[in-house]
């Protein structure tokens, strides 16, 4: 696809009071009104707790299993009638596939972000392999979800939230969306939904872009991907206004330290209360053992998620750890 066509027809949302919230600074905020963190927590936790000998310690790299994909079936998306398929590419990185189209959401596709943060394992898709993609939605300018080597590679125009389109744009062409503002891409309805995190590309424009997570519709089927987010009340109006979600893509990694963390992360537990909110009917773990971000153990997440799913009366396959690379089917329910 050409990568400077024009952007994508945008269905808005019916007012900018729903759509967005900044502050008095003209930098957006969520829902509760919480902005980016305090430099002095980011010290505190980065370099005062370090020397302190506060932090928890943990290895650089883990077991994580993986698959290798059927590159083959995945070139040829599922046709109307034929359900979904939803493939892991690590971190927060996915292949959707519906209704003839193919959709990536937050590509990191290299072995490494911004060439220092070493990827856990291979990728298991580079973009040479990936079927032709319709559309690449990125849920924040974070840098380990627009990683934009990997969107150049692909090429594919791009979906993102207000304000992104000056990075994401000087090389693809980009469609902004604010909160519950919608995209068709192809008969695939996408839709930008809250999230409670913040954004940041540069240490002067903290906030002066817009994050979320992404709705995707098609077929009789509804994924959600709730990009980076903290656990917040959003989740319930997301879930009621999209009701019986087939599959919610949550994060479950990035915790440690909860003071710190839990502002912007969910624990497992957290994303466990997450998918209940939403009345999905299936959790599949994600943001998890790729990147060494955060202080608990790469393998650690799905450990408690499986502990706390059990405590709840939750099991395979509602609730769902894949590895890097599988493919997730999913059909329509009756």
């Amino acid at each position: 696809m050409d990568s400077r066509a024009a952007p994508f027809p945008v269905t808005r949302a019916s007012d900018d009071a729903s759509r967005f919230r900044r502050d008095e600074a003209g930098r957006f905020v969520n829902l509760d009104g919480t902005g980016p963190h305090l430099l002095r927590d980011v010290y505190k936790w980065a370099v005062t707790d370090k020397l302190a000998g506060r932090r928890r310690k943990s290895p650089p790299t883990a077991e994580v299993p993986a698959v290798v994909p059927d590159h083959a079936t995945l070139q040829t998306p599922p046709a109307p009638g034929e359900g979904a398929r939803l493939v892991w590419l690590g971190h927060a990185s996915w292949l959707v596939q519906l209704c003839g189209v193919s959709l990536l959401i937050d590509p990191v596709l290299g072995e490494s972000i911004v060439g220092f943060t070493k990827r856990n394992g291979s990728a298991p898709l580079d973009a040479a392999k990936l079927p032709p993609i319709t559309a690449q939605l990125v849920s924040h300018n974070h840098y380990d979800h627009m990683d934009m080597p990997s969107l150049r590679a692909v090429g594919a125009p791009v979906v993102v939230g207000l304000g992104n389109a000056r990075t994401t744009g000087a090389h693809l062409t980009s469609t902004e969306l604010g909160w519950w503002d919608s995209v068709d891409l192809g008969g695939v309805r996408v839709t930008y939904v809250p999230s409670q995190h913040w954004s940041r590309r540069s240490l002067s424009d903290s906030n002066r872009a817009l994050w979320g997570g992404f709705v995707i519709e098609g077929d009789g089927l509804s994924i959600y991907h709730s990009g980076d987010t903290a656990y917040f009340e959003g989740f319930a109006e997301i879930g009621k206004r999209f009701p019986r979600i087939d599959a919610a893509l949550l994060p479950i990694g990035a915790y440690d330290p909860g003071w710190f963390m839990s502002k912007q992360h969910m624990n497992p537990e957290e994303a466990l209360q997450a998918f209940q909110d939403l009345g999905a009917r299936m959790v599949v773990a994600m943001h998890w053992g790729t990147f060494k971000l955060t202080d608990e153990p790469l393998d650690e997440p799905p450990v408690l998620l499986r502990s706390g799913a059990v405590t709840r009366g939750l099991g395979e396959p509602v609730v769902r750890v894949a590895a890097v690379g599988e493919t997730i089917a999913l059909v329509k329910s009756g």
